[in-house]
C-alpha cells in the first residue's frame, strides 16, 4: 500500500477534529503533504500568544517530530483565495500547557489568488503580526529528535475572509520521523484487503456472499500488517475514530454493503509508551461487496495421440473463473461433486475419454459455485502406413539404403515427423533415428515407425514398412570353361533394361571373349544387379601310364575332363584307350578330353620281345638284356613264376640283366613272366610299363 495512502491526510471533510486542542493534536508523520478545512475553536479557546492576539477561529493543532536534522520549511495555500490563514510554530519539546511564545508566527493578512504563507529560504523574519505584508517567515533549524506544535487558523473576522479547506507541504532538508517510513520499522509493505473498485477513487471491496453478514474484523489483520513488528491494527466504523483510534470494532459486527469501515495501523513502541512515532496513523476505507460468484462452463481439449481413446487434460487450466483468492476442486460426476467424495486429485494430469467433468469454485469467504468442463479431442493427426521399396546394396545384397523422409504417411500440413525403430519408442520419444540416418537408413526387410506430430502437440504413429528389391541376375550367364586357345561368346539373356559390361559393351552379348574374368551390370526398372563371370581355360588332360604288353598298347590318362579321346596318329581317334596289333618300333600316342583342344601326345616303343632264352653260354638267347633302357628314371624289370612270386629283380648291380638264375642257380625250364617299369624324362614323368613271357630252357 503506498505510503501516502491517507498518510496523515487527515481528513478531507471538515466535520473531523474541528474540536481538537493542542493536547490531542494531529501526529504528524514524515513529510507527507496534508489537506484540511478547519471547523471551529475546539474545546477551549486558547491564549496562543505572539502574533495570534485575537484567539482561535477555525483551528487545527499538529504535533511533529524531527527524524534527521537540517531546515525546515512548508507552504500553507488555501483552496480559496478568498481564505486567510494564521499559524504558529512552538517548541522544541514543549507540553500543551506550557507552550510558550511560539517560535515562528504569521497572522499576516493573505489573500487572493495564490495566497500561500509559512516557512521559507528567503524571509528574514520570525514574527508577522496581524495585516503584516509579508506571508512567510523564516525557515527553522531543527535537530533530530526534537518535537514541535504547529498551530493553524482559518481567520474570519468582521472584515471577512472565508472557511476553506489547505494544503501544506513541507520543504527544507529536514525530515520528519515516521515509522512508515522507515525501513527498519517497516521492512514490508502493508496490503489492503480487498480488491480495487471499478473507481479507483473509491474504497477498495471485501466480497461477502450475503449482505447483511456477521464479519470477524480480525481475520483482515495479519493479511494487512504482512509480517511487520511492532504495528496495531484497529477497525472503525468513522473516519475520526480512526483517525484518533477511538470507538474500535472489537468483535464481529454485522456489516452491510452500504457502510464504509476504516481501518488504522499505528506503532506501538514496547520500550517507550510514550514515543511520539506510537502517535503516527495510517489510515484507510473499505467496504464489502456481495461477491456470489460465478463459474463459467468451460470445452478443454486434449490429444487422442495414436488412437487411444484417452487423452490427457489439464483441467486446472480450463479458466472456470477468472478471480483470485479461492480453491477449485475437480470431480467426474455432479453427484460425487454433492457428496464431495472421489475428488480428481491429479487435475493436472487427468487421462480421460471424452465427456464432462466437474469444479467447485470457493472462494476464502464461502462463496461458491459449479461449473462443467466437456473434455473433448482435437482432430486426430491422421496417418496412413506406407511401403517402401529400394534396390539392394552390391556390396550386402540384403539390404538397402532407404530415405525414410519419403515415406508418404500424411497429406496434412503443418506437421513435424521423427523416426523409430520401435513402436515403443515412437509413443515413449526415445531412441530417435536421427534426421540424417534418416534420409540414408541402411537396413534389410524389416519395418520402422514415423511420429506425426501437428501443431497441437497431437500425434499419429504410421507404420513404414522396408522392402529390399532383390537383385535380378541372369539365369544364362554361366562360367565357362574354353581351350586356352579359343574365344567364345557370353550373353547375359534377354528381358533387362540396360546392359554395361566390363569391356564397355552394353548389348547383350558379347563375343569373342578370351579367357579372363568378367562383369555386366543388368538393369531392371531402376535397379542395378552386378553378376560377375568367368571363362577359365580347360585343364589338359595328362598321360599317366603306357602299359605295353606284346602288341599291345594301353594309354592311362587323367586331369582335364573326361571323356578322352585317343589316337596313334592325331587324325583317326577312338574312345578306347587300348590299341592292339602295334607294330614293333617307335609310336606316338595322343589323347584329348571332352573340351577337344590341343591334344597332347608321349613316344613310346613296342620292343621286339624275347620270348625264348636258353642260358647254355654259347652265346645264343643266354639272357634277356634292359640295359639300354638303364638311364630311365625308376627303371624295375622283375621276373615271376607262374604263380606270381617274383624269383628275380634286375638293377643296376646286374646291369638290368636275367641270365635264367634265382639265388644263383638255374631255374627249371618252363615259361616266367617278367615287367619292365620306369618314368620317362618327360614334364609328367609318364610311367611306362611293359609285360610279357619268356620260355627259359635250361639244360641240366
Amino acid at each position: 500500500m503506498k505510503k501516502t495512502l491517507l498518510f496523515v491526510l487527515f481528513c478531507i471533510s471538515q466535520m473531523f477534529y474541528s474540536q481538537a486542542d493542542c493536547a490531542t493534536a494531529l501526529s504528524v508523520c514524515g513529510n507527507s503533504n496534508i489537506t484540511y478545512s478547519p471547523t471551529g475553536i475546539g474545546l477551549v479557546n486558547e491564549s496562543l500568544g505572539g502574533c495570534l492576539i485575537t484567539g482561535e477561529h477555525n483551528s487545527i493543532w499538529y504535533k511533529l517530530t524531527i527524524a534527521t536534522g537540517g531546515t525546515l520549511t512548508f507552504d500553507l495555500v488555501p483552496t480559496d483565495p478568498d481564505a486567510d490563514y494564521d499559524w504558529a510554530v512552538y517548541g522544541p519539546n514543549v507540553t500543551c500547557g506550557a507552550l510558550g511564545t511560539p517560535l515562528r508566527c504569521n497572522a499576516a493578512t493573505v489573500i487572493g489568488v495564490g495566497a500561500a504563507t509559512g516557512l521559507n529560504m528567503t524571509s528574514t523574519i520570525t514574527n508577522a503580526a496581524g495585516g503584516s505584508p509579508t506571508p512567510y517567515c523564516q525557515y527553522m533549524d531543527v535537530l533530530p529528535g526534537q518535537t514541535y506544535y504547529l498551530y493553524i487558523d482559518n481567520w474570519v473576522g468582521a472584515g471577512g475572509s472565508t472557511v476553506a479547506p489547505f494544503s501544506l507541504t513541507w520543504g527544507g532538508t529536514a525530515t520528519l520521523a515516521s515509522p512508515f517510513t522507515d525501513p527498519a520499522l517497516q521492512p514490508q509493505p502493508f496490503v489492503p484487503p480487498g480488491l480495487p473498485a471499478a473507481n479507483p477513487l473509491d474504497p477498495r471491496e471485501i466480497l461477502i456472499c450475503v449482505s447483511p453478514a456477521v464479519f470477524d474484523f480480525s481475520t483482515l489483520s495479519t493479511g494487512i500488517l504482512n509480517g511487520n513488528p511492532n504495528f496495531v491494527i484497529s477497525y472503525h466504523t468513522t473516519q475520526n475514530d480512526a483517525l484518533a483510534g477511538t470507538s474500535p470494532i472489537t468483535a464481529p459486527i454485522t456489516v452491510n454493503t452500504t457502510t464504509i469501515y476504516y481501518y488504522s495501523i499505528h506503532y506501538q513502541d514496547a520500550a517507550n509508551p510514550n514515543n511520539p512515532l506510537n502517535f503516527c496513523r495510517q489510515i484507510s476505507p473499505f467496504k464489502f461487496k456481495l461477491g456470489n460468484i460465478t463459474a463459467d462452463d468451460k470445452t478443454l481439449l486434449a490429444c487422442n495421440n495414436n488412437k487411444a481413446g484417452t487423452g490427457t487434460f489439464n483441467l486446472t487450466t480450463a479458466g472456470v473463473f477468472t478471480g483470485n483468492n479461492v480453491t477449485i476442486k475437480y470431480y467426474p460426476t455432479m453427484a460425487n461433486l454433492n457428496a464431495g467424495t472421489a475428488e480428481i486429485t491429479n487435475p493436472t494430469q487427468y487421462v480421460s475419454a471424452g465427456g464432462v467433468v466437474y469444479a467447485f469454485v470457493k472462494t476464502t469467504e464461502g462463496c461458491s459455485d459449479t461449473a462443467a468442463i466437456t473434455l473433448g479431442f482435437y482432430p486426430e493427426v491422421v496417418v496412413n502406413d506406407a511401403v517402401l521399396r529400394f534396390c539392394a546394396l552390391q556390396e550386402n545384397v540384403v539390404t538397402a539404403v532407404f530415405n525414410l523422409t519419403t515415406a508418404n504417411v500424411t497429406s496434412q500440413t503443418g506437421t513435424t515427423k521423427k523416426y523409430y525403430k520401435s513402436l515403443q519408442d515412437a509413443i515413449s520419444g526415445t531412441n530417435e533415428i536421427s534426421a540424417t540416418m534418416a534420409a540414408a537408413y541402411v537396413s534389410p526387410n524389416g519395418v520402422v515407425y514415423v511420429k506425426v506430430t501437428d501443431g497441437n502437440g497431437c500425434y499419429g504413429i504410421a507404420k513404414i514398412t522396408l522392402e529390399v528389391i532383390p537383385p535380378v541376375y541372369s539365369t544364362i550367364l554361366k562360367d565357362k570353361t574354353i581351350c586356352m586357345e579359343d574365344r567364345t561368346t557370353l550373353d547375359a539373356g534377354a528381358g533387362f533394361d540396360g546392359y554395361e559390361w566390363s569391356t564397355g559393351a552394353t548389348t547383350q552379348t558379347i563375343t569373342n571373349v578370351g579367357v579372363g574374368n568378367y562383369w555386366v551390370k543388368l538393369k531392371t526398372g531402376s535397379c542395378i544387379s552386378y553378376q560377375t563371370v568367368k571363362v577359365y581355360p580347360s585343364e589338359q588332360p595328362v598321360i599317366s601310364s603306357v602299359e605295353i604288353s606284346n602288341t599291345t598298347v594301353t594309354v592311362n590318362a587323367n586331369g582335364g575332363k573326361a571323356p578322352y579321346k585317343y589316337s596313334m596318329d592325331n587324325v583317326n581317334w577312338q574312345d578306347s584307350n587300348v590299341f592292339t596289333n602295334i607294330k614293333r618300333g617307335d609310336h606316338v600316342v595322343y589323347i584329348k578330353d571332352i573340351y577337344d583342344c590341343e591334344s597332347i601326345s608321349v613316344a613310346i616303343v613296342v620292343p621286339n620281345l624275347v620270348n625264348v632264352i636258353t642260358p647254355n653260354s654259347d652265346g645264343i638267347n643266354d639272357i634277356i638284356d634292359y640295359s639300354a633302357l638303364g638311364h630311365k628314371q625308376n627303371l624295375v624289370f622283375n621276373i615271376f613264376d607262374r604263380y606270381g612270386n617274383k624269383i628275380f629283380q634286375a638293377d643296376k648291380k646286374n646291369n638290368y640283366k636275367w641270365d635264367g638264375t634265382a639265388a644263383n642257380k638255374k631255374v627249371p625250364t618252363g615259361n616266367y613272366w617278367y615287367s619292365v617299369t620306369w618314368n620317362e624324362n618327360d614334364k609328367n614323368n609318364t610311367l611306362f610299363k611293359y609285360t610279357g613271357w619268356v620260355l627259359v630252357k635250361n639244360r641240366e
